[in-house]
């Protein structure tokens, strides 16, 4: 937009008016005319959502706590669309006073000097948002600012002239949104030098006795308490932030895969390529379920959704190499690609004592095995219960298969037509799946096979190994005999 000047601005009926009613104003619009929403926030329609838009109906600073990967920060950049798309500015101010309200020596002193021919700039919303992660070494003079001795001695001034500070962020800020990432990290004596930023809405640099009004609408995001050691917020300041929500991770697979696919960033060609059936992609976010109710893993912490993400990215790379390797042109995902979603598991959980004891690729390959089995019971019969049952056990044929000394190792470095024909080589793998999914396409039908003798391994009615890429099955009493003579071999060679 081009500049105008102060008498113009008069004459358009411009009105002052804070941050805080900007944003409740415009958001009042929205929820009137069934669009208020904020989007790419996903899961949190009746829960976080509607305690956000209270906060900003009552004009409150917020703090949103809540585990790590929950979406905390983007939700804080999202308040920028209930911002006013320009607003005008006294040209040439570093912290862009309201024309008709300013609060600077600069602006006040150009009002002053030039009246209505003061020069009127615009500013966009974009650039009203402002962003601080809070660490131990973040000072006083980062946030709020200090004296700077090189601006007096240039513009022959004393220390007692407003003129020769150097505004830090928060000031910076002012008619804008500032957003400061996990507040707890933030030492506590510069947590103290925000109440009266938060309350009395002015600033204390030094000596000086300046009271400058900042408007500023602000946003804090912090993880539970009692989440690390590094430090918590001091009580005189979260007493003076008036809004505290909660937010939480997804509550159901459907809504977690929508996050899933909404942030995994795969190329044009993964897309076009590689086929991902729905079993697989629920076998990702149950991991994450899975996760947050393991022993084995810390749920202070939290398991954050990014593990789903790269988890599903990684699957579908492990799936890409397998076929750029065997020469083909397309491909479907299988179990055995879960091999290559290890990687993505250990780096964003963290073990208890007892998780590091077992290894994180053990708790990985530990809640992958868990996935199996919890999804299993919605494709087929419960296999603890059909051994157990008088009727006809429709594993039977497959188990003896194995017994009878046959194993069977699915890898990466199986072409599309090999993959087929390993599966079909265990008989009545391939009647049992057509038998309760009669309806399904030959690459869902394979899937679902290799499903089956997953689910067998975690209920114990088969041996499953890990292969590098992939895995293998085989008996279960074979293998567990086979366990025990290797370990009678190695005391034998330790004597």
């Amino acid at each position: 937009m081009q500049n105008i000047t102060l008498g113009e601005l008069k004459t358009t009926g411009y009105k002052s008016r804070s941050v805080k009613e900007e944003l409740r104003e415009n958001l009042i619009k929205q929820l009137k005319g069934n669009k208020a929403e904020f989007e790419g926030i996903i899961g949190y329609d009746e829960t976080v959502i509607p305690e956000l838009q209270t906060a900003i109906l009552s004009r409150h600073n917020i703090l949103l706590l809540g585990l790590r990967g929950q979406a905390k920060t983007r939700i804080a950049r999202l308040m920028v669309n209930l911002l006013d798309e320009y607003v005008p500015y006294v040209a040439g101010s570093e912290i862009f006073d309201d024309p008709l309200n300013p609060i600077s020596w600069y602006a006040k002193n150009e009002i002053a000097t030039k009246g209505d021919a003061t020069e009127i700039a615009w500013l966009h919303r974009s650039e009203r948002y402002t962003e601080k992660l809070a660490t131990p070494d973040v000072t006083v003079a980062d946030l709020i600012g200090d004296v700077d001795p090189i601006k007096a001695a240039t513009l022959k001034l004393t220390y007692n002239d407003e003129r020769v500070i150097h505004f830090g962020l928060i000031p910076r800020a002012h008619r804008s949104i500032f957003v400061i990432n996990e507040l707890p990290d933030l030492q506590a004596r510069i947590q103290v030098a925000l109440f009266n930023m938060l309350q009395e809405k002015d600033i204390q640099i030094r000596g000086f006795k300046l009271r400058l009004p900042l408007d500023i609408q602000f946003v804090f995001t912090a993880n539970p308490e009692d989440y690390t050691n590094r430090g918590s917020i001091v009580t005189p300041l979260k007493d003076r932030i008036e809004s505290q929500i909660l937010t939480h991770y997804p509550k159901s697979i459907e809504v977690s895969r929508k996050i899933t696919f909404q942030e995994a960033k795969l190329t044009k060609e993964q897309r076009e390529n590689i086929e991902a059936d729905g079993l697989v992609k629920d076998l990702i976010e149950q991991i994450a379920f899975e996760a947050r109710k393991s022993e084995y893993i810390d749920q202070k912490s939290g398991v954050s959704a990014r593990l789903t993400i790269s988890a599903y990215e990684n699957l579908i790379s492990t799936a890409e190499r397998r076929m750029l390797i065997s020469g083909e042109k397309n491909t479907v995902v299988r179990l055995a690609d879960l091999a290559g979603i290890v990687p993505a598991i250990t780096g964003k959980i963290e073990l208890v004592y007892e998780g590091e004891l077992e290894g994180p690729a053990h708790v990985a390959t530990t809640l992958i095995g868990k996935a199996v089995k919890t999804l299993f019971s919605r494709y087929f019969p419960d296999p603890e219960k059909a051994k157990k049952s008088k009727t006809a056990n429709p594993y039977t044929e497959i188990t003896e298969w194995f017994t009878d000394g046959n194993n069977l190792d699915v890898t990466d470095t199986l072409s599309n037509a090999e993959y087929k024909k390993v599966l079909m080589s265990v008989p009545s793998l391939y009647d049992l799946v057509k038998k309760f999914h009669p309806k399904l396409s030959e690459n869902q039908t394979l899937l679902l096979m290799e499903f089956v003798l997953h689910g067998l391994a975690e209920y114990s009615q088969l041996s499953k190994n890990f292969l590098n890429g992939g895995f293998g099955f085989s008996d279960m009493f074979g293998s567990l005999f086979n366990a025990e003579f290797d370990e009678e071999e190695d005391e034998d060679d330790f004597r």
